[in-house]
């Protein structure tokens, strides 16, 4: 079943989108009908990159990969790309420290200045939020599916905590959901 949710802050995601430019997306979960039927409207490129199929990132100490190397084959992002808008979800709430430097460090490569993430992240990371796949039905309105299973690996950050762990990002506004979830925008920090 899929329920439309209301969201505050995409708007701001597509209020300076120049619609004569091409437009480079990057979605950190599945390619879902509504997400691209939505940016059909708009001149861009899309990318997909379930990391929630790869759940749950761990590293074994005898792992002879390092995790930059491991995350950078998992996203497997185009050289030299830079995104404009940077879809993340909740996945935060499946990274833990080390993985989310490794993430920030990554993402920020691909990122200009002007560039924007979107995403979920618990409010309270001791209650588990519902697992939901998310896509982009309208510029104010998601629409939701519950997973069939919980993914693996939950470990939560709290607002504060995410703020230090994401320290080349800029917290834009937030928004606490009925659900208890946060709604977050993240900017490059100059």
């Amino acid at each position: 079943m899929i329920e439309m949710q209301s969201s505050q802050l995409l708007p701001s995601l597509f209020e300076y989108v120049d619609e004569d430019r091409r437009l480079t997306v990057l979605h950190l979960g599945p390619a879902l009908p509504e997400t691209v039927e939505f940016f059909s409207r708009y001149r861009s490129k899309l990318y997909f990159c379930d990391l929630f199929a790869e759940l749950p990132l761990t590293l074994e100490e005898d792992d002879e990969v390092p995790l930059r190397e491991r995350l950078t084959a998992l996203l497997d992002l185009p050289t030299g790309m830079r995104f404009d808008l940077c879809l993340i979800w909740d996945l935060l709430n499946f990274l833990d420290a080390q993985w989310l430097a490794e993430l920030q460090d990554i993402l920020r490569s691909h990122l200009h200045p002007a560039s924007m993430v979107h995403g979920f992240a618990a409010h309270n990371p001791r209650i588990r939020p519902a697992d939901r796949l998310y896509a982009i039905r309208d510029d104010n309105q998601l629409a939701v599916r519950e997973r069939p299973a919980p993914l693996p690996g939950y470990v939560a950050h709290g607002q504060g905590s995410l703020k230090k762990l994401l320290s080349q990002f800029e917290f834009g506004r937030t928004v606490l959901l009925p659900d208890k979830r946060l709604e977050f925008l993240l900017s490059v920090k100059r």
